[in-house]
Order: C-alpha cells, then sequence, then structure tokens
C-alpha cells in the first residue's frame, strides 16, 4: 500500500476505523468519508457522491463499509426499511463505481455479508441486500476491468454493533456463535480489515467475495 490513497467510506471507528488503521500501518494514505466524517457524503444520494468524487484527484482504491440495518421477519419489514438496506449497500457501491475514475491497477472493495449464504429468521431482507452486493461485485468487476472489484463478507464481528442488544443478550449471541462456528471465537475488526487489505493489494483477485465468517455459513 506504499503510495496508495484509500478512500473509505463509513463512520469514524468500527471496521472502517480498522481499514484506516490498516491501510496506514501499510504505508497508504487513508481518508474517511460519510455522513458524520470530515469529508461528507451520503452514498445513497447521487449528486453527492459525484460532487465527492470531483472533490478528489488520485483515489487508488475504494472501500465501502457503509450499511444501514433491515432485520426482522417477513411480517414485520416494511418497504422503507429495505430499500434504505438496498440503496446503502448496492446503490451507493454502484455510485461510486460510477462517478470515480480509478487508475488501471485500482480497486473498489465493497461489504456483503455472511447472510448471503445463510438463510436466518429475521435475516431476509439482509441476506437479499448482500446477496445483491455479491453479484454487482462479479458484473462490475468484468464491466470495469482491469479495475479490480471485490466484496468482503463478515460473519459475527464485534464493532460494536451488537451492543445495543444489551449485555446479557449480547453475550448470550456471542457464547451461541462462538461454540457452533468452526472458528470457534467471534470475529474482530482486525480480522476484517486484513481481508481488506488482501484484496486491496493482490492483483489478481477480481470479482470474489471474501468469507470473513469463522466458518459461520457452514453449520
Amino acid at each position: 500500500m506504499i503510495g496508495k490513497t484509500v478512500l473509505v467510506i463509513g463512520r469514524d471507528g468500527g471496521i472502517a476505523g480498522a481499514v484506516l488503521d490498516a491501510v496506514r500501518a501499510a504505508g497508504g494514505t487513508a481518508i474517511l468519508a460519510g455522513r458524520n466524517a470530515g469529508e461528507k457524503v451520503d452514498i445513497t444520494d447521487e449528486a453527492s457522491v459525484a460532487a465527492l468524487a470531483a472533490r478528489f484527484d488520485g483515489i487508488d482504491h475504494v472501500v465501502s463499509t457503509a450499511s444501514a440495518r433491515a432485520r426482522g421477519t417477513a411480517a414485520d419489514l416494511n418497504p422503507a426499511t429495505v430499500l434504505a438496506s438496498f440503496h446503502t449497500k448496492v446503490i451507493g457501491p454502484l455510485l461510486l463505481a460510477k462517478h470515480f475514475t480509478l487508475p488501471p491497477d485500482g480497486s473498489f472493495v465493497f461489504f456483503s455479508g455472511a447472510s448471503a449464504a445463510k438463510a436466518m429468521p429475521g435475516m431476509l431482507a439482509v441476506g437479499a441486500t448482500n446477496a445483491a452486493v455479491d453479484t454487482l461485485t462479479r458484473g462490475l468487476a468484468v464491466e470495469l476491468a482491469p479495475i479490480r472489484v471485490n466484496a468482503i463478507s463478515p460473519g459475527t464481528i464485534d464493532t460494536g454493533a451488537y451492543d445495543a442488544l444489551g449485555e446479557e443478550k449480547k453475550a448470550s449471541l456471542f457464547a451461541t456463535r462462538t461454540t457452533t462456528n468452526p472458528a470457534r471465537r467471534i470475529g474482530t475488526t482486525a480480522d476484517v480489515a486484513t481481508a481488506v487489505l488482501y484484496a486491496l493489494t493482490n492483483t489478481f483477485v477480481t470479482g470474489t467475495t471474501l468469507q470473513v465468517d469463522g466458518g459461520e455459513p457452514l453449520v
């Protein structure tokens, strides 16, 4: 990553923060953009994405970690929630690919998720969105070649997002996942950032979804 500039879309901290740290540790320049970041962007709004692209020259790689949760069963979900998820994780990356002109050795990295491969109650819309990310990744890899396009598919990662469950429910969930997944532990943001760095630097990997899920979909 020495001498390369990576634009990371997301919030300060969590997976985006770990990616920023990994890029900088590898000798690259990392820039954070998001709704609440120093560089403002709403990736669900084309004008906002176009304006962000116009402000920057010399971006080598773009990583989007942005997401909007659409958890719930079919009976509970409403169209607005599902559309917000799809717009953030599918339309947003499509707009980034449309408006950012990367060098031939550049790449995009988007975020899918283990729910695309494993159906679970309450994860219907999340899984459908993530499956769409996988399809988008393969399609863009062909359309944008030789610019590479890959996706990262995390499993249960301790990003702080599960804190909203409350201490007891979070502990119970993590204990169950630790017992059942083949890796026998919960993932960390560093696990995900390592995979992102691999996707950014391996110039013979494109159109691929890298599973960083501890084998969660296998059980």
